[in-house]
């Protein structure tokens, strides 16, 4: 058949069987022959059109039903990154788990060491604040000492000659002035003058009667020459137990105020923790043309002995081993570049500049606060 033509001679049925109703069929097609007549039927109405059935739709993503009322606009959400994890505390496995896992990753590699290094060097700092001892109790008072880092602020005790109530007057009236030239003079030692008070102290401190008597003097011609110094005989004393206690150190201290032999530190080579100082008087005062050495009972070296040196027994020498001179030589020292030493700070900065390592003016400082406390019982 060809579009548009009509075959005349061939009717047209329902493919659908007649008890399906005039609705049955959406369409029709072509009887094969004739079939023998059969009765009339009634008047059938024409069949009314079927609309065409629509093809089926595609499913369409689901959408919001529009039968709610929304009021106002909707708020926006944001995700917040990592939010989840606040959500529960994570248990003791998982955190180890999530641990181990980052300790095999390269940043993990990287940044464990340092971690584990940095907690090794933190328990090692308490270790040390626990081994050291925090405090040491005063003997006559029972109260405690500060140690060194709260102890900045803080001078060693301080009982001495020139204390409120001591055992004797301040500097002796009708004596000759204190040695400051080193011209020295026919007069005599006038360290003797403290005979008595260095009687008392030196029982009490267990340190020689001459060293004694030589550290009290020392401290009341400072009180004279530098008043605003405050310089006390127990930090002098601190000094020489731990140099060369108090001058016998391989020697003998004489009455004179002088040790024998004379007291000759290593050579400062740069080797043992020392400093490397060639050379600078000759061999005059230590005895080695190559290397300066530390001399006599408060150890000078000799470019620091030439600038502090003075005859403070009258000898008509300045001679860094006898006592009496090394003694207010190291006073005179102690006390340069304004220094206050009844301020801690300043009593920290004098030590250290003598000699500086803390440990030893950690050990200076103990030894003079012993001696302070000691004096008074």
């Amino acid at each position: 058949m060809v579009d548009g033509e009509a075959t005349p001679d061939r009717r047209l049925r329902s493919a659908a069987p007649e008890w399906a109703g005039p609705l049955g069929s959406s369409g029709a097609a072509p009887e094969s022959a004739p079939k023998t007549p059969e009765p009339s039927p009634k008047p059938v109405e024409a069949a009314k059109p079927e609309p065409a059935k629509p093809e089926p739709a595609k499913p369409e993503p689901a959408k919001p039903s529009t039968d709610v009322l929304e009021v106002g606009p909707r708020p926006s959400r944001v995700r917040v990154r990592y939010s989840h994890a606040l959500r529960r505390v994570p248990r003791p496995r998982q955190v180890a788990t999530a641990t181990r896992a980052w300790a095999g990753r390269p940043s993990g590699q990287i940044t464990l060491p340092g971690l584990l290094l940095a907690a090794l060097v933190g328990v090692g700092a308490a270790s040390g604040a626990v081994l050291i001892p925090a405090t040491a109790t005063d003997r006559a008072s029972g109260t405690t000492t500060p140690t060194p880092e709260a102890t900045d602020s803080l001078a060693p005790d301080a009982g001495g000659p020139g204390a409120t109530g001591g055992p004797y007057t301040p500097f002796p009236t009708g004596t000759a002035a204190p040695p400051t030239t080193g011209t020295g003079s026919t007069s005599g030692r006038p360290a003797d003058v403290l005979a008595n008070w260095a009687s008392q102290a030196a029982s009490k401190v267990e340190v020689p009667f001459v060293a004694m008597q030589a550290y009290g003097y020392a401290e009341l011609v400072v009180a004279q020459t530098n008043p605003s110094c405050n310089l006390k005989w127990t930090t002098l004393a601190a000094i020489g137990k731990v140099e060369s206690n108090h001058g016998r150190f391989n020697a003998t201290l004489s009455t004179n105020g002088q040790s024998s032999p004379p007291i000759v530190g290593p050579p400062l080579n740069g080797q043992g923790g020392t400093q490397r100082i060639l050379d600078t008087d000759q061999g005059e005062l230590d005895g080695d043309p190559t290397y300066d050495r530390a001399v006599g009972p408060m150890q000078f070296i000799p470019t620091t002995w030439r600038q502090h040196a003075v005859d403070a027994d009258n000898d008509l020498a300045k001679n860094p081993n006898d006592i009496d001179d090394a003694a207010l030589a190291a006073g005179n020292y102690l006390c340069q570049g304004g220094r206050n030493l009844s301020n801690g700070q300043d009593w920290w900065n004098a030590i250290l500049s003598y000699n500086d390592v803390r440990p030893y003016a950690q050990s200076v400082f103990d030894a003079a606060n012993d001696y302070g406390a000691k004096s008074r019982t």
